[in-house]
């Protein structure tokens, strides 16, 4: 057995992640890998909660504003990067801190990503095509009758999840769904899964108050800013969206704001869902001492060691 430690730190946004990494961090004196997607460019600070000066010098952060709204960065992309740096980390560290909200990118270091066909990219314009001229519905019409098991789980509103799905379904002449059942990758360590969680309506109090902090720190200026390049698919996101609907005068700065705060608090939701999902996560409400965090960790590490 392995005797490396990947403590992998999960949670739904605004819960506290960053601060529980940072401690863990410093009382393991290790580093961190960011395994939260939106965080990775460098455009976007205030709307991605990016850590502060403070914080990122408490410990040493990997993978956070690293590149461009400009860039195509893959899930795929991150996974080769992340193990690489992690397996770097390892030759004089035994515990390195994994955290992040976006599930798919923290299972791509837990338990490897599903490995997809190569299609034909024609079928991803067509399918692109369709979003823009006849809307997400047929997209949703499409996958239902092509794939009726993903159907069921899939997020039905989020279009780039829609295509994925579908191009794969079309190119391989198999439902995706046929795809997600592949064997575990094996990781040359050990992987400590704790996750942090707390009364709903405690959630979403942080979210809204969070919201209002990212306002008054300028994200208004910081969409302004990113106004030109709102075509990206980076910029596709909560807190920049609603705020460019805004800037084209189709609804109020408060209308906008609430709104940010109602996606968030749906956002939310969805990460529990997903990270519920997952039965190798401790729990820990976010009342809980650290201290049981800490020696939850440590008797966890104990019991592995080889």
């Amino acid at each position: 057995m392995p005797n490396n430690f990947l403590i992998n730190i999960v949670g739904p946004t605004a819960i506290g992640k960053t601060a529980l990494a940072i401690k863990l961090a410093q009382h393991f004196e290790t580093e961190i890998i960011s395994a939260d997607s939106r965080q990775f460019f460098k455009e976007m600070k205030i709307g991605t909660a990016v850590p502060e000066k403070e914080e990122l010098a408490a410990a040493p952060h990997h993978f956070v504003q690293h590149i461009s709204v400009e860039e195509d960065y893959s899930v795929g992309d991150f996974e080769r990067d992340a193990v690489l740096r992690i397996e770097e980390l390892f030759k004089r560290l035994r515990v390195v801190i994994l955290v992040g909200g976006s599930g798919l990118y923290t299972k791509s270091i837990t338990d490897g990503l599903d490995h997809f066909p190569e299609v034909d990219p024609e079928i991803r314009e067509n399918l692109n095509s369709i979003l823009e001229k006849e809307g997400i519905q047929v997209l949703q019409k499409k996958l239902k009758e092509s794939d009726p098991e993903y159907y069921k789980k899939a997020d039905l509103k989020n279009p780039h999840r829609l295509i994925r799905a579908l191009e794969i379904s079309l190119g391989a002449g198999k439902p995706y769904s046929s795809f997600l059942k592949q064997k575990k990758t094996h990781r040359d360590f050990n992987i400590i899964s704790i996750g942090l969680t707390a009364e709903r309506i405690k959630i979403y109090e942080r979210i809204n108050l969070r919201v209002e902090k990212m306002m008054k720190a300028g994200l208004l200026k910081e969409a302004k800013n990113l106004y030109p390049r709102r075509h990206l698919n980076a910029l596709n996101t909560v807190g920049y969206k609603e705020l460019f609907q805004h800037l084209e005068g189709e609804v109020t700065q408060e209308e906008a704001v609430a709104e940010i705060q109602k996606n968030t608090r749906r956002f939310a939701k969805r990460q529990l869902t997903w990270f519920r999902k997952d039965k190798n996560i401790k729990w820990f409400d976010i009342t809980e001492p650290l201290d049981n965090i800490l020696i939850y960790a440590e008797q966890e590490i104990k019991n592995r060691k080889g």
